[in-house]
Formats: C-alpha cells, structure tokens, sequence
C-alpha cells in the first residue's frame, strides 16, 4: 500500500481531535450532560457526529461530483478549505479552561447532541470546504483512502469526546489545566500544516 495514503489517516486525526477538543456547543453539551448525568450520558452525545455527519457528506459529495470537473472550482474550494482549517487552528491557539457547566440538563443525551450538531453552521461549512474534497482527493488510492480519512477522523472526534467525558466524569478540574492548553496548541500546528497542504492542493489546480 502506497505510504502517502496514511497521509489522509493522519489529516482525519488531526481534524478530528481538533474538531473534538476544540469548545463548541456539542462539546458544552458532552460537558453539561457528564456534569448533570455522568461519563455515560456525556458518551452518547460524543457519537452524534457519527449519526448526523453523513447526509451533509452525501450531499456535498454530490455538488463535488460537479465541481471536480471543473479544476478553478476546485481551487477555490482549496483555498477555502485552508482558510476554514487555519480558523480552526487558530481556534486551537485561542482555547482557555473550559469552565464546566453547572446546569443541569434532563437527559435524552443522544436526541439533544444530534439536535446540537444539526444546528452547527460549522459542521456544514467543514464538510462543504473541507471533508468532501478531502474525501474525493483520498479515492485516488481506491475505498481504502476515504476509510483512512473518515476513519480517523471519526474515531478521534467521537474518541476524544468520549475521553472528556470519562475523564470530567472522575477529574473536574481537568480541562482548567495547562496539559489541556498545551494539546490543544499542538492540535492547531498540525491544523495548519493540513491547511498548508490545502493550499498546495489549490495551487496545483490554478495551474493545472
């Protein structure tokens, strides 16, 4: 198997941690639910992403089932894709403590988070800009890179979501730490080196 197809492995872990530690209105939920509930209903949040991600990626796949015929359409979905995944490591950058909420919430924690992530201009803005091209760019390597890429991605989203949860569920004081802060600067350079490659990827279109 050709190395550079674990590129797309380690862009999906990268946006996925990113996207799941980053705070946000379903990391608050996760959050609130862990506090009012426990780790267990915090956990059902941390898979709504998994429930309501794939008909916003059908959709966007289909509008770049269009656009990829067209290379300056592409680019500008690139340049795009970099700015959104340089916002989000900037994101990163920007993190503080999170303080823990202290509202209490009924629980119906998976019906609430997919709600939540339906709601989330972001989840669109990511897969139209970002996780879509991603993906069409990665079944150059056949099934195997989309699985890569959307492997990773999810499995660290949904894992790094369920870690908070477990973790907030025995240690509160966690994410006031500085070993939050310093993870979450880590994630935002590896952000910014996916967002580089973007750049290159709309680059090569232009000029294609």
């Amino acid at each position: 198997m050709n190395a550079d197809i674990f590129g797309y492995l380690a862009a999906g872990a990268a946006l996925g941690l990113g996207a799941g530690m980053t705070p946000g209105p379903l990391l608050t939920l996760v959050l609130s639910q862990t506090m009012a509930h426990g780790s267990r209903e915090g956990v059902k949040v941390a898979f709504a992403p998994l429930l309501t991600d794939l008909p916003i990626l059908c959709v966007s796949l289909l509008a770049m089932s269009w656009i990829n015929t067209h290379p300056l359409f592409m680019g500008v979905i690139s340049f795009a894709g970099a700015l959104v995944v340089t916002l989000f490591g900037i994101d990163c950058f920007k993190a503080r403590a999170i303080l823990l909420p202290g509202v209490e919430v009924k629980p119906g924690s998976l019906k609430k988070g997919i709600l939540t992530n339906y709601m989330n201009p972001h989840v669109y803005i990511f897969w139209a800009t970002v996780g879509a091209p991603t993906v069409i760019g990665a079944s150059e390597y056949g099934i195997a890179g989309p699985i890569l890429f959307l492997g990773g991605f999810y499995g660290c989203i949904i894992g790094a979501k369920i870690a908070i949860a477990c973790l907030v569920g025995r240690f509160k004081s966690l994410l006031s730490s500085r070993a939050y802060l310093i993870v979450m600067r880590f994630l935002g350079l590896a952000l910014f080196v996916f967002a580089a490659f973007l750049i290159r990827d709309g680059y090569n279109f232009f000029i294609s």
